[in-house]
């Protein structure tokens, strides 16, 4: 299963949604790949425990052997396998994101390149779950993603100019589907930094809810430990597998898995 992890609003998550899901993936013997989009790298530091320095076994080498391709055909590119990462943390793997993705960006939309991210993970064997980690904003990074992936999930973060931003983001999703990729499904809003005990998040929740949109039940309370966790760049189910927040992702990787 391929999932984008999506939202234009920054600050609601993703990353962490990102990789403690594919940790406890991981964790339940799938083979999983996490495939950092973002400029900033988080994804890739929380896995890794640092930012990338060489640009060869990155996102970006890939994304820059599609702009070399021979007029004859002739294209060294080895696909993704050679940028593959371990991280500390078994059947867990990572493609590191790069700063080299922002000047790139303009040449590859130039060059019509939507594509050649979904092709090669089609072409990518071994890997049970992927889940890609996408900037907080449509570029072509973002496009690429929602282009390659099946199901598509969107963090919230209770804010009401989120909420506004939410329907935005659905049509967005809407008119990739239609365009791009017909097979893509939202799964779910991940409710992220829920306070149940205040008025306006539950508000906020049960008034999506009536409006039909796809909330997912099992929601992200707020904790210091999400910090502490990217700090020592550790997921939640390894740092503190016994914390409520741990077992909270549990129970989201367990619902949208229909267990």
């Amino acid at each position: 299963m391929r999932r984008v992890i999506f939202n234009q609003k920054g600050g609601v998550g993703k990353s962490t949604i990102t990789c403690n899901l594919a940790a406890i993936s991981a964790i339940e013997g799938k083979r999983t790949l996490v495939v950092d989009l973002d400029v900033q790298g988080n994804s890739t530091q929380y896995l890794l425990g640092q930012k990338v320095t060489d640009s060869d076994r990155t996102i970006a080498h890939f994304f820059k052997d599609t702009l070399s391709l021979s007029l004859f055909g002739n294209n060294n590119s080895s696909g993704l396998d050679g940028i593959i990462h371990e991280t500390p943390f078994p059947n867990l793997f990572v493609i590191p994101s790069h700063p080299d993705l922002e000047p790139l960006q303009g040449r590859l939309e130039s060059r019509f390149k939507i594509f050649k991210l979904k092709e090669a993970l089609d072409k990518l064997e071994g890997f049970d779950d992927v889940y890609m980690d996408t900037p907080p904003v449509l570029n072509f990074y973002s496009q690429s993603a929602l282009i390659a992936a099946e199901k598509c999930l969107i963090p919230f973060d209770c804010d009401t100019f989120a909420r506004q931003a939410l329907y935005v983001l659905m049509q967005t999703v809407a008119e990739v589907k239609a365009d791009h990729n017909q097979s893509l499904e939202i799964e779910g809003i991940i409710v992220n930094q829920f306070q149940k005990q205040a008025n306006l998040p539950r508000q906020l929740v049960d008034e999506l809810i009536a409006e039909g949109l796809p909330v997912l039940a099992s929601m992200i309370s707020p904790s210091v430990k999400v910090r502490e966790s990217h700090s020592i760049s550790q997921p939640l189910v390894h740092y503190v597998p016994s914390h409520k927040l741990s077992d909270e992702f549990r129970a989201l990787y367990a619902e949208l898995h229909g267990a």
